[in-house]
């Protein structure tokens, strides 16, 4: 038969040292070394009673105190000599991890480093969008590198990473090159794809971003796309209110005629116009168009 591959092969050595490592680990402890070797290579497992009937395990105990007297008086096995345990009666004292502990758990917790990640580039892009709001870009820097530390805590499987950063610069995008939509969707897309991949939970059990948290930040997404592209639209609709071209439309009073030329007073301004037809002194017009610093007018009557 062909060779394996090399996937293949380097599976089957881990697989193969981590049965010897557990059967040695057995022997030592006089457990039973069989089984042992199942749980490695089936993943199978036992009820409590069963692991005891099996010698798995060496006794079934309700709680602490109740271990320390069951295992008073056996005697263990360390390098180079063995020592009988005397326990029974011992006191026992509950270490509880420290703040410094707590908060590294937490932005190591998937939903909590995405949502870091995605509030980091958020804040950074709004920085960008509109430069001296200062907040939105500290905050969005230290959320991003909270985010990214959290992410490297965690078994991060780099192509949902890719996609999840992909959807953020896509959906960035959408700000500054308005696309009718389409930047928007498909970062939306990879945003979702991305979050589903985004951790390794091969061997991780209970590692993964909840379904829950995937949908709002989805359907977050898709409404910051509508919004942005609502607003475009306005935009797009507002009339001119700067510059030469807000002038077509405004009314004027001509001050000085000389045929179809003159001067004539739009916006407070002193303007020089020109009509198709004759201009008279104190006629109403509206501007029609600008050629330049001359404005083109018509009767406003």
């Amino acid at each position: 038969g062909s060779p394996p591959a090399s996937g293949d092969a380097m599976t089957a050595k881990r697989i193969g040292d981590a049965v010897a490592y557990i059967r040695g680990l057995a022997r030592l402890r006089e457990r039973n070394a069989d089984w042992a070797e199942r749980a490695v290579r089936e993943a199978v497992s036992l009820p409590a009673d069963d692991a005891l009937a099996q010698h798995v395990v060496d006794v079934v105990v309700p709680d602490v105190a109740a271990l320390l007297r069951a295992i008073d008086g056996r005697k263990v096995a360390v390098p180079g000599r063995s020592v009988v345990l005397r326990v029974a009666g011992s006191a026992f004292v509950a270490i509880e991890p420290d703040w410094r502990n707590r908060v590294l758990a937490t932005i190591g917790s998937p939903d909590v480093a995405l949502l870091l990640l995605m509030v980091g580039f958020y804040g950074l892009l709004f920085e960008f969008a509109s430069p001296g709001m200062i907040a939105p870009g500290v905050i969005g820097a230290v959320c991003l590198l909270l985010g990214l530390f959290g992410m490297q805590m965690l078994p991060t499987n780099g192509v949902g990473l890719a996609l999840v950063l992909l959807g953020l610069v896509f959906l960035g995008a959408e700000v500054f090159v308005p696309s009718h939509g389409v930047l928007g969707a498909g970062g939306a897309a990879a945003l979702a794809f991305g979050t589903i991949l985004l951790f390794d939970t091969e061997g991780s059990v209970g590692i993964g971003v909840s379904r829950g948290l995937v949908a709002t930040l989805v359907a977050m997404s898709l409404l910051f796309v509508a919004g942005v592209g609502t607003m475009a639209a306005r935009a797009r609709r507002r009339r001119v209110v700067s510059g030469s071209t807000a002038l077509v439309g405004v009314a004027g009073v001509v001050l000085e005629a000389d045929g179809s030329d003159g001067w004539a007073e739009v916006a407070g301004e002193r303007w020089r116009v020109h009509a198709a037809g004759e201009l008279r002194r104190g006629d109403a017009v509206r501007v029609t168009g600008v050629r330049g610093l001359v404005l083109d007018v018509s009767s406003a009557t």
